[in-house]
């Protein structure tokens, strides 16, 4: 994405001016409306409905946000016409995410996908905003039918690198990886579903390395003890994979139109980010020390006990 050159000190209003001057122009004649709301307005808005805990959007514009929040927006709009604006936020929701919000990780990074179901399996033929859009795929859960969110953090929960996939594609998909680990360097630790030869060796060309446990059916290899004792610190990842469904509401059955379901899954990404706790591993500065010393030395063999990959 051509956004994602823009220098980060970029303000909104000059990344505004770039932004619509890139635009393709449509062929249709269409009346055009101005907005009383500026677009970084509307991004604070779709932004803030995370933090505020009610069960749904409307809910939250008609109950809160007209009602307790209309100091901060004097020139809000009506309800319907906000969901007319919410469409053309979702570029500059991303730039937001991947210039300002993302962190650089070139020490530990733990990666994961989640599903996101955007129905119950009932409903699957049922479903016609998603037709030919999402995909039917199986998780540890089970079937769904949506999408996968694929996350990478650091050991301080913070968010490294996120795309989205279609339900049906692997985990171990490089087109989707490379887009994840864009900042990211280092050591690697992901789940059994990311062991690939082609994968570790895709991933260490690029200055990273992939660990992961081994399957019952695989050869036991050795590996330094500090990786098997940070893969056993990788439920860190799946915490923040909870919170963003729980706490961001990142996944529900409620959307209505493709584009704003993808608004809400980046302003999710976005609230998230800043969080002020967000699950970590807690080392002291001398276990902090100590590990990046190993990691440097790739450990002395006799400190090689256990199991890995290749």
């Amino acid at each position: 994405m051509t956004l994602c050159k823009y220098p980060k000190g970029i303000s909104v209003g000059q990344f505004e001016e770039k932004y619509k001057r890139r635009l393709l122009e449509s062929q249709e004649v269409k009346v055009k409306y101005g907005s009383r709301l500026s677009m970084s307005e509307v991004m604070a808005i779709v932004v803030y409905y995370h933090n505020y805990g009610n069960r749904t959007f409307k809910d939250f514009y008609l109950k809160s946000l007209s009602k307790y929040l209309k100091s901060c927006f004097p020139k809000l709009v009506s309800y319907n016409r906000f969901v007319e604006l919410i469409p053309m936020v979702l570029i500059p929701l991303i730039a937001f995410l991947k210039l300002k919000r993302l962190v650089i990780s070139n020490e530990i990074t733990f990666i994961d996908s989640t599903k996101i179901a955007i129905c119950n399996n009932k409903r699957i033929k049922q479903n016609r905003t998603f037709e030919g859009i999402a995909k039917k795929g199986k998780s540890t859960m089970g079937w769904f039918y949506g999408f996968k969110l694929h996350i990478a953090i650091n050991e301080k929960g913070e968010l490294c690198g996120a795309n989205m996939s279609q339900g049906n594609v692997d985990d171990r998909d490089e087109n989707v990886l490379d887009e994840v680990l864009q900042n990211i360097s280092g050591k690697l630790f992901a789940d059994k579903g990311y062991i690939s030869k082609k994968l570790f060796e895709h991933l260490f060309e690029k200055g990273t390395t992939l660990i992961t446990n081994v399957r019952k059916n695989m050869k036991n290899r050795l590996i330094p003890l500090v990786d098997k004792l940070l893969l056993r610190k990788r439920s860190v990842i799946e915490t923040v994979n909870d919170q963003l469904k729980n706490m961001c509401d990142i996944e529900h059955s409620r959307s209505r139109n493709p584009i704003n379901f993808m608004v809400n899954m980046v302003a999710g990404l976005i609230r998230y980010t800043y969080f002020e706790k967000k699950p970590s591993i807690n080392f002291s500065q001398n276990e902090r020390d100590l590990l990046l010393l190993a990691i440097e030395k790739n450990t002395q063999k006799s400190d090689f006990k256990g199991i890995v990959l290749f």
